[in-house]
């Protein structure tokens, strides 16, 4: 953790806090309680008795099995919990029951101390309707939009239709980016309302919707607030989340390349005039969209820790989680406005896992003090369907923003993470694209950097050159070495690395020095140094390598090797036209046909719900329905030219 601050004296506050969450936000709060002097109490389900968090805390007591409504938002149990252990305060983190007004409530009733700000506060931001009135009798600027709850799908398409599309549906208690959809006509108005409301009621017990005109090409910049209990509140300088992949953030960075001085401080300004309306104390976040004329319009407000907190805390070298834990106690904020800096810049990268699965190996090389880490797993966690997908918040801090970048980079190279798919050369690709790098971005970078979906990154020619010739001076050290242990007797351990020096095609050189204890390949290619990772090598020649972030799939053969190989049959590779498989494990939440029926092309055959979002599953090409068992089976099937079509999720419920 960046930490620039000196030791202080930090005064009295809690004896004991028990933290409702899980993963990197309950680390991440455990390690200021320790640096408090706070005794600490992990709550966890029964998947998570081995979790991190788990591990780190004083006392952990398990809440219930893996779903989230019987565990992590089982307010009983967690209740249990605080009596059991007798925890003075509760610090929320983010998602769950962070921003749940009846928790608050309930520890209130129980003389417990709620880490955030108060119910009123809570309700009145918690609801999308009533804070968008109070933002704008508090004079922040809003987005043209319906100020009530959309009950029906019809009346969802009148209200479009009398606003103008494009427009966003969104969950009325909904954030991080569940629960929205954008429609751009009255089709998709219907399906986003069907979709939207479904989400709604999963993630937060509350299916309400409303709906408000959709700014296109939009930045999402959002100002960080901290207020307490005296009248106090400062505004912390901006984030830029603009980038970001359905609707949901990637990469963030503070402060924002966008904005000038007279607009930061107009949206610091009202963003402090909203905290104060609803007499809010603790860290907020409230967020704004922005057009191309730093024009900005109120988004809504999380009355929470946001999970991009840490670049703030980069660049004014406060502690967030401290400052919520003395404003709750009741302490005076020590800080005045003219005392908040913007000191370098930082840059997160949020690091998913694409896919359910269990970690063989998890490591974060040649860290050092501009490189901060928040995770919440470890080396055999196991990434589950009932959670949030996130590894990790990878952070750089620099005097610059290049100085920034060019350590995420770095920090993306050196990062080994094996038995999971990841998302890691999206976002090293993000990074150093050109436009992110000239700060030409908006809610649609993704969209129309990659409009058919990101597929690694693209080789030019050089770059190929260059991979190719890595593999083969890698595969040429390894023959090497072979006949070398082969040919003596000394114990191998001795002699841990070699050397790797090679000339590849079109005068490629490649010279690095390669450690067999690391998964890391430091090489120098024509005199550029690169880090390279060697994800697996066989001794048929295969190697696969990460380069540039994206993995590729080589073969390195002798000419004797080449020439035979050519004799080796192929094998031939499945044919999938046929098969229209879940693109993750989930769960079969709708199942949209009946036996008899004959379905289009890409018309809807069942819903999946996976890692906190749903996923409409299409047919390939017209079919007719053989058999449906709903909801609680494991194959789905379709006939279609006497050829079965199966929707095949690895977990149905």
């Amino acid at each position: 953790m960046i930490n620039r601050s000196v030791c202080r004296f930090l005064p009295q506050t809690f004896d004991k806090i028990l933290i409702a969450n899980r993963g990197e936000i309950a680390c991440r709060v455990i390690k200021t309680c320790k640096k408090m002097g706070i005794k600490t109490v992990a709550v966890h389900s029964d998947v998570d008795s081995s979790a991190v968090h788990v591990k780190m805390a004083d006392e952990a007591v398990c809440v219930g099995p893996a779903p989230t409504n019987k565990s992590y938002l089982n307010m009983d149990a967690i209740m249990d919990a605080i009596r059991a252990t007798g925890a003075q305060a509760v610090h929320p983190g983010y998602g769950f029951l962070s921003e749940n007004k009846e928790f608050a409530k309930r520890l209130a009733a129980e003389d417990v101390t709620f880490i955030g700000p108060d119910t009123h506060a809570i309700q009145a931001m918690g609801d999308k309707i009533e804070s968008k009135l109070i933002a704008k009798a508090a004079q922040v600027n809003t987005i043209p939009g319906f100020d009530g709850v959309v009950k029906t799908a019809e009346e969802a398409v009148k209200i479009a239709q009398d606003i103008g599309y494009p427009v966003m549906i969104k969950a009325s208690a909904g954030g991080g980016g569940k629960g929205m959809r954008i429609s751009w006509n009255d089709e998709e108005t219907r399906e986003g309302f069907r979709f939207s409301s479904q989400e709604a009621a999963s993630s937060f017990g509350d299916d309400r919707l409303l709906i408000e005109k959709y700014i296109d090409n939009p930045r999402h910049i959002e100002i960080q607030v901290l207020a307490d209990k005296h009248g106090n509140a400062l505004w912390l300088n901006e984030r830029e989340c603009s980038i970001q992949r359905r609707n949901q953030k990637v990469v963030e960075e503070a402060p924002s390349t966008f904005l000038d001085p007279t607009t930061r401080r107009a949206m610091g300004e009202q963003a402090v005039q909203l905290a104060k309306a609803v007499q809010y104390s603790s860290a907020g976040t409230v967020e704004f969209l922005v057009d191309s004329n730093r024009n900005f319009y109120f988004l809504e407000m999380n009355t929470r820790l946001q999970v991009e907190h840490p670049i703030t805390e980069c660049i004014t070298g406060l502690d967030l989680v401290e400052q919520m834990i003395r404003v709750a106690k009741g302490y005076q904020l020590k800080h005045k406005q003219e005392d908040i800096p913007i000191n370098g810049w930082a840059i997160e990268s949020r690091v998913y896992a694409e896919l359910s699965c269990q970690y063989e190996h998890f490591l974060l090389c040649s860290l050092h003090c501009q490189v901060r880490v928040d995770s919440g797993i470890q080396e055999g966690s196991d990434i589950s369907i009932y959670y949030d997908p996130m590894i990790s918040k990878l952070v750089t801090y620099g005097a610059t923003r290049a100085e920034a970048l060019a350590r995420m980079e770095d920090a993306l190279d050196n990062y080994v993470i094996r038995g999971v798919t990841h998302n890691i050369p999206l976002l090293r690709e993000i990074i150093t694209h050109p436009r992110f790098i000239s700060g030409d971005i908006s809610t649609n970078f993704l969209p129309e950097v990659y409009p058919d979906g990101f597929k690694g990154h693209q080789l030019e020619a050089d770059k190929r050159r260059e991979l190719l010739a890595s593999a083969a001076a890698l595969y040429i050290t390894t023959q090497l070495r072979s006949q070398k242990v082969l040919g003596n007797s000394r114990d191998s351990k001795e002699d841990v690395s070699e050397p790797l020096q090679a000339s590849g095609q079109n005068n490629v050189e490649v010279s690095g020095q390669w450690n067999l204890a690391s998964p890391l390949l430091p090489l120098t290619i024509n005199g550029t140094d690169r880090m390279l990772q060697c994800l697996s090598r066989d001794a048929s020649g295969r190697i696969v390598l990460q380069y540039l972030g994206t993995s590729f799939k080589l073969r390195v053969l002798s000419k004797l090797a080449a020439e035979l190989n050519s004799y080796m049959p192929e094998k031939v590779p499945e044919d999938t036209s046929s098969i229209l498989r879940s693109p993750m494990p989930g769960t079969v939440v709708a199942v949209s046909v009946k036996p008899g029926d004959t379905v289009a092309e890409g018309q809807e055959i069942c819903v999946i719900e996976a890692m906190k979002m749903q996923n409409s599953l299409t047919a390939v090409r017209q079919a007719k329905v053989k058999n449906s068992c709903g909801t609680g089976c494991y194959d789905y099937s379709v006939m279609l030219a006497n050829a079965p079509i199966k929707v095949r999720p690895l977990k149905v419920v």
